[in-house]
């Protein structure tokens, strides 16, 4: 890691309350499925209260690419799985219009427990998450990051800049480039944004495609 990157993830570290680095092997399908259900019961924080079932994260342990969003909705509060309602079916073609699928890439929230009526998770709430998080960032050791609209955009890249700057910029995090772009959500919701979501995505996807040349 570069002097900044150790200093952005040492901030990170701090924020969000964690005092050691957790390390296992790379990709390790079975020690996230042990996380998984060590943590199904988490009470650290209120959002707990009202779930169904913790939305841990899913997908290929030994993924190149890993997309972060915000937090779960009705149906993955339902169903413990990420990005299955409406949302979930418009990444699944986002990520088909670049040639890639579910089982390419590991999805996981800021949050892994539904907030009430889909609301934005609030400072705490985010903070109590974060150490999962980063160990499942440690564990699978993805080469880059797509970030789902604004909430994972701020809370990861310690920023208060507006989404509109932040998908226009290539950013680094944990020592690995980082795309901001709409949540599929937001996108339901506005679909004028699809077009400039198509550009984010293709910057991703340009990225993406150039780092695997390298490995």
């Amino acid at each position: 890691m570069t002097y900044q990157a150790i200093k952005q993830y040492l901030e990170l570290l701090n924020v969000s309350g964690i005092d050691c680095i957790y390390r296992a092997t790379v990709g390790s399908a079975d020690e996230l499925n042990r996380l998984r259900a060590q943590y199904s019961e988490c009470t650290n924080c209120g959002l707990s209260h009202d779930r169904y079932r913790m939305v841990y994260g899913e997908g290929n342990p030994k993924a190149r690419a890993m997309i972060i969003g915000e937090g779960p909705g009705r149906q993955e509060d339902l169903t413990g799985r990420p990005f299955v309602g409406d949302a979930g079916q418009l990444l699944d073609r986002m990520l088909n219009a670049i040639n890639l699928t579910r089982q390419d890439v590991y999805i996981a929230n800021i949050v892994k427990c539904r907030p009430p009526n889909n609301r934005n998770p609030a400072i705490e709430e985010r903070l109590a998450c974060l150490p999962y998080l980063i160990e499942q960032i440690n564990i699978i050791q993805p080469r880059i990051f797509l970030l789902l609209g604004l909430v994972a955009a701020q809370t990861l890249l310690q920023t208060d800049l507006p989404l509109g700057k932040l998908r226009l910029m290539e950013h680094t995090f944990m020592d690995r480039p980082a795309f901001v772009t709409y949540h599929p959500a937001a996108l339901l919701r506005n679909p004028d944004n699809k077009k400039p979501a198509w550009e984010d995505l293709q910057r991703f996807r340009d990225k993406y495609f150039s780092l695997a040349d390298l490995s």
